[in-house]
């Protein structure tokens, strides 16, 4: 079964916030949106679960009960306990003696020691972790996560992404979105928004097979007509044409593809 949007637009007063986007997102697979601030991620996912409205376009979701959903303000209410939210939950979904499951998700998530702490006294990163918890809880058939990895430390967002790819595994199809390209790499498809349109789509794998022309590294950026720091150092792209002397090519990453195609699309944009 394959959820997602299809050709979907939607405006916020003159805003295009998406601009006819195919986002499938497939059973038994962790479908990773990534971009900038304001390239259209959230509303995404909102859109996908039934909060926001589209202009137009399809929209495929299973019923609400099979839903589960994290936003990306991790969605907790501040005046309950963890182990309170959790319950909260379980009971607008119906779910039947949700206690043993409840208790799951706190260990798994290592909140085990904060089961009885008021949400609103948590740390950002362990709010985040309490919001996943409880979109998985229902067990859903779709389960979308609005940015869930933000203010977790390095294992934190290991564990986390280990539940994720435990959820897909059993079948749900995930659909999870981020800013960090490291990350997106994790996802089993990987489909780039900017400013509110498909940069590109597809496994890493194909993604960085595309790229034409060529990625170089240099200490020497002078010499290259598009090009972007990398830590200490200086990437760039070679449309054609041999690299300069004190360049050196290097494999591309999810980064350079995604830098390359908004080159492109800014190439194209600039000659229409």
């Amino acid at each position: 079964m394959t959820w997602g949007l299809e050709q979907v637009k939607v405006t916020y007063r003159s805003v295009r916030a998406l601009d006819g986007v195919d986002i499938p997102v497939e059973a038994g697979r962790v479908t990773v949106l990534v971009g900038g601030d304001g390239a259209g991620k959230s509303t995404a996912a909102k859109t996908l679960v039934g909060l926001v409205e589209p202009v137009s376009g399809r929209v495929r979701r299973p019923e609400k009960r099979q839903v589960g959903y994290q936003s990306e303000h991790s969605g907790v209410w501040f005046d309950l306990t963890v182990w309170e939210n959790l319950r909260f939950v379980a009971q607008a979904y119906g779910i039947p003696q949700p206690d043993s499951r409840i208790d799951h998700l706190i260990e798994v998530t290592g909140l085990g020691s904060a089961r009885h702490r008021l949400a609103g006294r948590l740390s950002g990163g362990m709010r985040q972790k309490l919001g996943v918890a409880m979109a998985l809880l229902p067990q859903p058939r779709l389960l979308v996560l609005d940015e869930p990895t933000t203010g977790l430390d390095p294992v934190s967002r290991t564990d986390l992404w280990m539940l994720v790819a435990g959820a897909a595994a059993e079948g749900t199809a995930v659909l999870l979105t981020t800013t960090y390209t490291d990350e997106a790499e994790r996802g089993s498809v990987v489909v780039a928004l900017d400013q509110g349109r498909v940069l590109a789509a597809g496994t890493v794998e194909d993604l960085v097979s595309r790229v034409p022309g060529r990625i170089v590294q240099t200490d020497r950026p002078d010499a290259l007509a598009y090009r972007w720091r990398r830590g200490s150092r200086w990437r760039g792209w070679l449309p054609d044409g041999h690299p300069p002397p004190e360049a050196s090519v290097v494999p591309p990453d999810l980064a350079d593809v995604l830098i390359v195609a908004a080159l492109l699309r800014r190439a194209d944009a600039s000659a229409a």
